[in-house]
Formats: C-alpha cells, sequence, structure tokens
C-alpha cells in the first residue's frame, strides 16, 4: 500500500485528490496539509512514501516544503503539483529534490501512475513541463553559462542524457539509437553516477545545465 500526504491550500484540489484515491486498492490518503509548514510537521510524523506538493502555498511555500522533507530523515518523496501556467517555480522545486511533478489538469489515472512510479523510486518528469522549462531559462535575459559535463561523460552518453532531457523512456531511447533497452539502462545508470545525480530528473536538469537541450527541442 502506497502512502500518500496531500499538501494543497485549496480544500477542493485535496477533496478531489482524496476521492480518487479513496476509489484506488493500492493508494491511500495518509494525511493532508494546507500550508508547506504542515506538510513538514505531517511527513516527519507519519513517514508516507510520497507527498503531493503544491508550489504556492501560504507561509512556507512547496519549494521550501520539499528541501526540508528531502534533508530531513526517512525516504519520503515529493510530487511537485503545478498548473499550466503556473511553473516557474517548479526548477526550484526538483532543485530541492522533488521526484517529479503533475500538472493538476493531468488525467486521474495518470496522477495515480505518477505516484506509483515515484513510490518505487523512479522519477517522472512529462516532456510538456520539460519543455517549459528549457525554454524558460534558455530564453532568460541573462542565461547562466552552460556547465561542463564531467569528462569521464562519454559521446554516447551524452546522446542518451539529451534524450532523456527531452522526455523519452529508456523504450524510446532505445528505439532511436538502435540498442537494447538494458543498454540504454545501462548509460542511464552510468550517467547517474558521473553526474551525482539522485534521479532522472536531475538527469533532466544537468543536460539544459549544461546546453544539451534547447527551446526548440
Amino acid at each position: 500500500m502506497v502512502r500518500v500526504v496531500l499538501a494543497d491550500d485549496q480544500p477542493l484540489v485535496r477533496a478531489g485528490l482524496r476521492v480518487l484515491i479513496t476509489d484506488t486498492a493500492d493508494i491511500e490518503v495518509a494525511g493532508e496539509a494546507g500550508t508547506g509548514a504542515e506538510a513538514v510537521r505531517i511527513v516527519r510524523e507519519l513517514g508516507p512514501d510520497v507527498v503531493l506538493m503544491d508550489v504556492r502555498m501560504p507561509g512556507m511555500d512547496g519549494i521550501e516544503a520539499t528541501r526540508r522533507i528531502m534533508t530531513g530523515p526517512g525516504h519520503t518523496r515529493v510530487l511537485v503539483l503545478t498548473t499550466f501556467d503556473d511553473d516557474e517555480y517548479v526548477y526550484g522545486a526538483l532543485r530541492a529534490g522533488a521526484s517529479g511533478f503533475l500538472v493538476k489538469d493531468m488525467a486521474l489515472d495518470d496522477i495515480l501512475a505518477a505516484v506509483r512510479v515515484v513510490a518505487a523510486g523512479d522519477a517522472l518528469i512529462a516532456p510538456s513541463v520539460t519543455r517549459r522549462l528549457i525554454a524558460r531559462f534558455t530564453g532568460r535575459p541573462d542565461p547562466a553559462p552552460p556547465r561542463l559535463l564531467p569528462e569521464g561523460v562519454t559521446e554516447r552518453e551524452r546522446e542518451v542524457l539529451r534524450l532523456i532531457a527531452r522526455g523519452l523512456t529508456n523504450g524510446e531511447i532505445a528505439t532511436r539509437l538502435f540498442i537494447s533497452v538494458a543498454t540504454v539502462k545501462a548509460h542511464v545508470a552510468r550517467l547517474l553516477a558521473k553526474l551525482g545525480a539522485r534521479d532522472r530528473v536531475q538527469l533532466v536538469i544537468a543536460a539544459y545545465e549544461a546546453g544539451l537541450v534547447s527551446a526548440s527541442a
């Protein structure tokens, strides 16, 4: 059973998610929070598997709450909640340690699938939001200079990293590069180690910080 905490300052959003999860056999709502500070407290008390974390909340926002949860004890993972036109803080949340994000108008089945993916220890980042994040940071008037990848990253690994950042799955990368899924997984594992990344989300961040992807991609 996956235990979830709902952190959102809108009671209607929490109610809708609670109803959705109540009808699901393998996921349960362990608690609810209306602020970031409350989310941190509840996570420390209950130790849930996943937090569905809104970004904008009164007082402590979702970014700071995510940072505190991820640097605290336990193994709780965070999925960021955002809206289509309100994702300027998503990058910060991912940097704080979130394992991915959900767009609030996603299909309900996709939300449940995302919770399962993150609870299983993987990360989830939607291609549409990946493109938006890339566009936002490459379009800044004073973009930061690209960060160099470690010298040990091979050209093939750079290619895999670029495709990860574009939102492709391991299977899609294998098809694109004419290699096996097992080989893709091996490349991903080496990238995680070489870049000191926790999961696939951090690989995406590393890819566009290194200038491997652009808004037009």
